[in-house]
């Protein structure tokens, strides 16, 4: 399946700044170590193909998810072969003391990529994930950049999220605060980092989803009125690699928007989805009749599908990739934006924040009110949408 027509797109957004840019890229990669913190997930796995088809020294890839390290080796060894750099994976818990043994047995790479992080919204859902989430994104970030700044690594690189622009959710502010923990480290060790669009198919996503509802025989569900930018999972690599070699320090790397590079519904795209299936979209007018539809529509070439207004908590009507206040360089490369920054933060805030978790964590209790007043207290401006609705109530 082209996955680059289902987003109205026929050709990559990075062809161009790579291809201005291999001869420089293959020369880094191939005298370098890298580390790839959650190189299993979608984005990883594309960041751990881009960096091993360039011969690394060596390449040790780190995750939590064993399967998905599996078949991420097995991807690797039928689209590339060997190389002669040391080529490892781990299935390691990063929060974990094995992890910090891993760490401490070794450590000396050149760059670390750190692709861990929750990523859905429907995280916030209830007390317990969101405080998960706060550790993966936050702490998580924060004891890797520790750990990179006392084995002397070179540069250290952290993927972020459009939806820290601006964030309207907790997924998206969570990531937001983590910008501010590396904006303090930044004085000790060079980061940068990337903010995204959509990754199309990756792991857990509602494209991915579409996949899963084909082969289960069940409907197709999509928001109608959110619109989104997408990128393929290859650029998403190419994204996070550019921005790893190329970054300078408090970098923050995003698609610069272009004719190639625009909004499209999750509706949108699952007509086109269907269409390259085989299937005409069948609107339904509600959760009931989809699935009664399921039994007899598929068989006259057509899917059941609702396409229905989005009303839960934290979704954002559009994407941006920066905000007003931000300065931008979008002179450097074709179709790579850079957000500039300056080490602004403020140390009171981030001990304050760091203190009250820790405190929660200690007591064993907490309220996704309190977190959202801690939030509040980091991002001023915060425009946390509480709907009382989640996704998970959704089919």
């Amino acid at each position: 399946m082209n996955i680059l027509s289902l987003i109205g797109r026929d050709k990559e957004l990075f062809q161009n700044d790579i291809s201005q840019n291999e001869k420089y890229l293959r020369v880094v990669v191939s005298h370098s170590k890298f580390l790839v913190i959650g190189g299993a997930g979608s984005i990883g796995q594309a960041v751990t193909k881009e960096i091993f088809k360039r011969n690394p020294l060596k390449l040790h890839v780190v995750d939590i998810s064993e399967n998905n390290m599996v078949e991420l080796v097995r991807d690797i060894r039928s689209s590339y072969g060997y190389i002669d750099g040391d080529f490892q994976t781990f299935a390691l818990d990063i929060g974990s003391i094995e992890y910090d043994a891993f760490i401490e047995s070794d450590g000396l790479y050149d760059y670390v990529l750190n692709l861990s992080a929750l990523k859905h919204v429907r995280s916030e859902k209830d007390p317990f994930t969101l405080m998960r989430m706060i550790d993966v994104n936050i702490f998580n970030t924060e004891k890797t950049l520790n750990q990179s700044i006392a084995k002397g690594v070179k540069k250290y690189f952290c993927v972020s999220t459009d939806k820290a622009a601006n964030p309207v959710n907790m997924m998206g502010a969570s990531k937001r605060i983590m910008e501010m923990f590396l904006m303090r480290k930044s004085k000790e060790i060079a980061i940068s980092t990337a903010r995204f669009a959509n990754v199309a198919f990756s792991d857990g996503s509602l494209l991915h989803g579409f996949n899963q509802r084909i082969q289960k025989r069940q409907p197709i569900v999509a928001p109608n009125d959110i619109k989104r930018y997408f990128v393929i999972p290859k650029e998403s690599g190419e994204l996070c690699l550019m921005s790893c070699i190329f970054g300078e320090n408090r970098d923050i790397f995003f698609p610069k928007l272009s004719e190639n590079l625009h909004l499209i519904t999750f509706a949108a795209i699952a007509a086109e989805y269907l269409k390259e299936c085989g299937y005409e979209s069948f609107e339904c007018k509600n959760e009931e009749q989809a699935r009664e539809l399921m039994s007899s529509l598929p068989e006259e070439g057509k899917w059941p599908c609702l396409f229905t207004a989005s009303d839960t908590t934290g979704e954002k009507d559009f994407e941006e990739f920066f905000t007003e206040h931000e300065m931008l360089d979008l002179e450097r490369f074709e179709n790579l934006g850079i957000i500039k920054n300056e080490p602004n933060y403020n140390e009171s805030n981030l001990q304050f924040f760091t203190d009250q978790i820790n405190k929660m964590k200690q007591d064993r209790k907490w309220s996704k009110d309190e977190i959202v007043a801690l939030f509040h207290k980091m991002i001023p401006d915060f425009g946390h949408k509480e709907t009382g609705k989640y996704l998970d109530a959704k089919m």
